[in-house]
């Protein structure tokens, strides 16, 4: 079956490009919000009888450019659409539809047509795909059939696929053999094109993250220059002893090659729920791949809270359904983004109880929202409009101010960053109160992070560590690091505010901190019979267990591969540091 998008969806595509976003916005039918029955969709002449599955049309509005995203997800081995992603009556499932109803997508969940390697697995392994036979050609069809049907509303430049194991290698392998459709992957333990189905369980010797970029520019051909414009995000267990965990990074390296030029590794960011995601961003600043490693998780899809909890789907770890969707969302490079207006001054101003408020702004400015905390709080979202706009608030109590000021563009309905008001006062200033809510920050071996709520009428701050003032000149901001600390120590700390005339409040209340061991986790990625002779690990009935933790790291042999972290002096455990 050949494929391609219909010449009425590219000049449908194009004219939207023209229309306001409120407009496109009003022409988007909204769905029923539920889970479709089963369907039946095209014909597969290679593996055998045609392609089924469910699909959900949510009723909530797209957030993008006033059109639909469109999601293609695929189940692993020994799944189904029906009994692993959709929502059931026990469960949410893979935990799409929650994704789907925030950012006004519509998700796809066929099931694998044939009985490939004796589990209805995808055919990745295949030694040649192609854009109109077998899975790749079904799936391709598929989801012509959405994009090109204008009652969903599906923008050709927001499609998207994302998939477990044998889906997740077929993720990696319609990524590559069509970069011209999807946007964006989500590859979860899946390994790369050109890996056999008996190399599963560890990357074959020799085989590199340039070997499977070679073999994913090779499929997609012609359509190559496309890969400037997607992103992947690719995630993995740290318990997977199913599909090796090496192909994770892999996967993503394999990617940014394909997307060519060079990157930047970013800082890994703690995700909600177990996982540790790393960031590469290109040339341009950009992020074009996400990496997550998922602490504990064994060989399955994470779904978070109240999704399915067996059959390969874990809903005790991290929501890849909402992480990769705003993953995808934020860093689509295909659609076209207005810019949000600007505000380019806000003041405010008190004569008696009246406070005045100015402010200007670029853009086609429909309105703009003032916000003033205090005594007597204001939240007005229609203080004027137009190029600036003047509004008086009488009948204001008498204490501290402060607030902001937002613009909001009639034609495009974007906001802009507030603008800040600072602190001022209507009438006589009230007594200086001890600064609120000291709380412990960040902690070393040596210093321990502070912040506090600012005070009304302070001008800085005073830092007590013990009862002792630990800064020479006023502290200026509602932060302050204590250093020079005692390692693994416990210190008492107070702050003051300070007014005008040298006026001093009376001291908070005493939070606790204490400085950390010192100890510098680090991360040892190796074999378990490395692990095992470095005393990493040790040997239990022909397993390697992490040394201190006892984590079941898989069989002691040089086959297995697992990273272990030191969190502590002889104590390791499965996965990166914390």
């Amino acid at each position: 079956m050949a494929f391609s998008f219909p010449q009425a969806a590219r000049q449908a595509l194009l004219l939207a490009a023209f229309l306001p976003w409120a407009g496109a916005q009003a022409q988007v039918q909204a769905g029923p919000g539920t889970w479709s029955g089963n369907q039946t969709w095209a014909t597969d002449s290679v593996n055998g009888g045609a392609l089924t599955g469910n699909y959900y049309w949510p009723a909530t509005a797209p957030s993008l450019a006033g059109k639909r995203a469109l999601v293609l997800v695929l189940h692993g081995c020994a799944q189904t659409a029906a009994g692993d992603i959709i929502d059931g009556t026990g469960d949410k499932g893979y935990n799409w539809k929650g994704a789907a109803d925030a950012y006004g997508a519509v998700i796809l969940a066929p099931n694998a047509t044939g009985n490939l390697y004796g589990a209805h697995c995808w055919d990745w392994a295949k030694s040649t795909h192609s854009r109109s036979t077998g899975h790749s050609g079904v799936l391709l069809d598929l989801v012509n059939r959405f994009v090109s049907n204008p009652q969903y509303a599906i923008d050709p430049k927001q499609v998207y696929v994302a998939g477990l194991s044998s889906g997740g290698a077929e993720t990696m392998v319609l990524g590559c053999l069509a970069p011209d459709i999807f946007a964006g992957l989500g590859i979860n333990a899946g390994p790369p094109p050109g890996v056999s189905t008996s190399q599963i369980g560890m990357v074959p010797s020799g085989y590199t993250a340039t070997t499977a970029a070679n073999n994913c520019k090779n499929l997609a051909g012609a359509n190559a220059p496309q890969f400037a414009t997607q992103v992947a995000g690719v995630i993995w267990g740290t318990n997977d002893y199913t599909v090796a965990q090496g192909y994770g990074p892999l996967d993503a390296a394999a990617m940014r090659i394909a997307y060519g030029g060079t990157y930047t590794k970013g800082a890994a960011v703690s995700v909600p729920t177990g996982g540790s995601n790393i960031p590469h961003t290109d040339a341009n600043g950009k992020v074009r791949t996400s990496e997550i490693a998922v602490t504990g998780m064994g060989h399955a899809w994470p779904a978070g809270a109240g999704g399915q909890s067996g059959n390969y789907v874990d809903a005790s770890k991290v929501n890849y359904p909402a992480f990769v969707m705003d993953f995808w969302f934020k860093n689509n490079l295909r659609v076209a983004r207005a810019a949000a207006p600007s505000m380019t001054s806000c003041s405010a101003s008190a004569s008696g109880s009246t406070i005045t408020v100015n402010g200007a702004a670029t853009g086609t400015i429909g309105s703009y929202q003032v916000v003033l905390n205090g005594p007597t709080p204001v939240n007005d979202a229609a203080a004027g409009s137009g190029a600036s706009f003047s509004k008086a608030y009488t009948a204001r109590a008498d204490g501290y101010y402060s607030g902001s000021v937002t613009a909001t563009d009639s034609s495009t309905g974007l906001t802009s960053s507030a603008c800040p008001i600072a602190q001022f006062l209507v009438g006589a200033a009230p007594a200086l109160q001890a600064p609120a809510n000291l709380a412990v920050g960040a902690r070393s071996a040596s210093s321990i992070a502070l912040s506090w709520n600012a005070s009304n009428g302070a001008i800085g701050y005073n830092v007590y560590r013990n009862g002792n003032k630990v800064n020479a000149s006023a502290v200026a901001s509602t932060g302050y690091t204590d250093t020079g600390l005692t390692a693994a120590t416990s210190y008492n700390y107070q702050v003051s505010a300070l007014g005008n005339g040298g006026v001093e409040s009376a001291r908070s209340a005493t939070v606790t901190g204490s400085t950390s061991s010192g100890f510098v986790c680090t991360t040892t990625t190796s074999s378990n019979y490395a692990h095992v002779t470095a005393g990493r690990a040790h040997d239990s009935g022909g397993y390697a267990l992490a040394k201190g933790s006892n984590q079941n790291m898989g069989l002691n042999n040089t086959f297995y591969t697992a990273t272990l972290a030191q969190t502590s002096a002889g104590y390791y455990i499965i996965g990166n540091c914390p």
